[in-house]
């Protein structure tokens, strides 16, 4: 039975704490402490769930075996060196932390307190993704010759009329560190690391938010391919992230999570399921099967006293992607 702390009761809490629920036969919720009322206070206690207001002493509470990070972006360094410093494991919320320089450092702790890292990148779990790993691993789709990664999301205003939203301060940047962290792990995870080309982010005059909504890209991989990368989150009113991967033995199109496979000799595959993904004004109209799964795998690493998938450094890679799409590395 893993012990676990959850730190944070804002909107990322909903899917983690149902997950819990369903898996309380390996996992123990100790407590869920949340410096503020939480917006999901209500729901932790439906559950079952002791919620409090100490958030150190949640962290610090002997009985604890790992903690779980659900609190803004900016709070996760501090938060995190804290239980690896009490000999806790740590599984985060996307992303590690607001900067690559403090994601650098949170990683970085991990490594010197030998705690294991685990990052909450879900859409690695779900089956259409699941498969597509295996299909691409296997090399059924022959060379990746190109790629592309189309996030149109839509994100109404009130969203970002929320203190601290979209601003670099709390969340770090907008649509790229915040939503498509998701789809370009999973396209790294896919094809590799990623050269950049160029890109151009932007603010449209959609949203009234610092950090950017729009972000056109160009990226190599490695091997050569060509990779044409666009996400935002002023597409109303917002459809599933698409990942199309061409091979020289077919083409494979991940939409949400439905995978369909065309293969040149004219066999054809589908996997997973379609349904909201969060690209609309429902932003946690989804359900929680993968992030059961992240939980899942969570646990099954520090069984096996190996690094969770996905681990610090992948997600470290994610967000260094994002700092040269945004012109800073």
């Amino acid at each position: 039975m893993l012990k676990v702390a959850v730190i944070g009761l804002g909107l990322a809490a909903e899917p983690h704490l149902l997950s819990l629920a369903d898996l309380k036969d390996t996992i123990q919720v100790v407590q869920v402490a949340s410096r503020g009322s939480g917006a999901r206070k209500g729901l932790a206690e439906s559950l079952g769930f002791r919620v409090s207001a100490d958030v150190d002493a949640a962290i610090t509470e002997p009985g604890t075996d790992a903690v779980i990070l659900l609190t803004p972006p900016s709070s996760h360094l501090e938060l995190a060196r804290n239980a690896f410093e009490c000999g806790k494991d740590v599984l985060v919320e996307k992303p590690l932390d607001i900067s690559l320089e403090r994601a650098s450092a949170l990683v970085a702790a991990a490594e010197r307190a030998g705690r294991r890292l685990g990052v909450v990148l879900q859409h690695r779990f779900r089956p259409g993704a699941v498969r597509l790993r295996q299909v691409v691993q296997a090399g059924e789709l022959g060379e990746v010759v190109a790629a592309s990664l189309n996030f149109m999301w839509w994100r109404p205003q009130s969203y970002y009329d929320e203190p601290g939203r979209g601003t670099y301060h709390r969340d770090g940047g907008g649509v790229l560190l915040t939503q498509a962290i998701h789809s370009i792990d999973l396209l790294l995870s896919l094809v590799g690391p990623l050269d950049l080309i160029a890109s151009v982010p932007t603010t449209t005059s959609i949203h009234k938010m610092e950090a950017e909504d729009h972000v056109v890209a160009l990226l190599r991989t490695v091997r050569g391919a060509s990779v044409s990368f666009a996400a935002t989150t002023a597409c109303f009113p917002g459809r599933p992230e698409v990942i199309e991967l061409i091979g020289t033995s077919g083409t494979a199109i991940l939409t949400g999570g439905l995978l369909e496979v065309t293969w040149h000799d004219g066999r054809v595959e589908t996997a997973g399921y379609s349904g909201s993904s969060g690209s609309g004004a429902g932003i946690m109209a989804f359900d929680h099967q993968a992030h059961r799964e992240v939980l899942r795998e969570f646990h099954a690493a520090i069984e096996a006293g190996r690094s969770p998938v996905p681990s610090g450094e992948d997600a470290l890679a994610a967000q260094r992607l994002i700092t040269k799409m945004m012109g800073r590395a």
